[in-house]
């Protein structure tokens, strides 16, 4: 058997031609078996023609391009079948999902869950990071974060536990995906008591925590102590720091969610306020296995991408060992 197990196509930056080029090229010259392992920080951002029809849309919806790449290989796998058997590199460990379970019919809610957890499982993802976006403000422009908040009364605590469990067991027992819920700045589940009540409303079985440092800083509440407290139900990370200079102005100019982001409310762990060592300790201590993605969530023309992301290596290696 003749194989080829790395190669790029115009998904990558580094590459320049189609994955139908690259495997009429493979299949000429003879070989049995072949593999496309495009980077997945190309993937989306690399060839804006793929995705966008005017020049000046935004390419920053990394799940549906990721999915527009995950269709387009599989087209190619079909298309080719029999004359060469094509293997597609990549494995994804999240990718966010909106419910609406206290505004809207809870089916309609999940006919789009099931059909994006059951990518996220194609794709070899083990977990699915939810949050509710009912009456959410963080994507408002004119809507100061730190004001104007939904505060769910009881019927509504019960419809989002209860539809949780629902789609957690879905998600689980089909799929093989853990639903983990994530807390944020600007939605109904934000603040550390409404995360413990969340907590202690829905089943363990099926619904667990995507513990966010940032998050939980941004609004007053301390990370150590949430991560302490939750940690054997913890199944995915995200590492961010607070600048609580840039937070403090947020609140005192009443700036909305994204135009703290774009401020630099957000930064890479060490580059903020918050204490990361206990974190790390209390991670490993709960026997803690999944991912740890660092979120720098800043305007790249204010922090390089790649510097900051050696930076964040380096402290996290510093700092934890991995």
């Amino acid at each position: 058997m003749i194989q080829d197990l790395h190669s790029h196509t115009y998904y990558s930056f580094c590459g320049k031609d189609t994955p139908e080029a690259i495997v009429e090229a493979a299949i000429a010259g003879g070989l049995d078996t072949f593999g496309i392992t495009d980077h997945n920080y190309g993937i989306g951002y690399a060839r804006h023609s793929v995705f966008c029809a005017t020049a000046n849309m935004e390419l920053n919806n990394y799940e549906r391009t990721l999915r527009r790449y995950y269709d387009h290989i599989n087209l190619i796998k079909e298309k080719y079948a029999g004359q060469i058997n094509v293997l597609r590199g990549i494995e994804i460990c999240n990718a966010w999902f909106s419910t609406f379970l206290i505004s809207k019919p809870y089916e309609e809610t999940e006919s789009a869950f099931e059909k994006h957890v059951a990518f996220l499982a194609a794709m070899g993802a083990k977990v699915v990071g939810v949050s509710e976006q009912s009456y959410s403000t963080q994507g408002i422009q004119t809507q100061p974060v730190f004001e104007g908040k939904y505060e769910m009364n009881d019927r509504e605590w019960d419809a989002l536990c209860q539809g949780l469990n629902r789609l957690g067991k879905l998600s689980l027992e089909k799929y093989g995906v853990s639903l983990t819920f994530h807390h944020h700045m600007g939605t109904v589940v934000q603040t550390a008591a409404e995360t413990d009540r969340r907590m202690a409303g829905t089943d363990p079985a099926y619904v667990n925590l995507l513990f966010d440092s940032g998050h939980f800083a941004y609004c007053g509440e301390d990370p150590v102590a949430m991560v302490t407290k939750h940690a054997k139900r913890i199944r995915h990370v995200h590492l961010k720091d607070i600048r609580p200079d840039v937070v403090a102005r947020v609140r005192s100019e009443r700036l909305s969610f994204l135009e703290g982001v774009r401020q630099g409310a957000f930064t890479i762990p060490g580059d903020g306020c918050v204490e990361f060592d206990p974190i790390f300790r209390v991670l490993a201590e709960s026997g803690y296995e999944g991912y740890m993605v660092v979120e720098a969530e800043q305007d790249p023309a204010k922090a390089n991408p790649l510097e900051y992301a050696i930076r964040a290596r380096k402290f996290i290696r510093d700092h934890s060992g991995l």
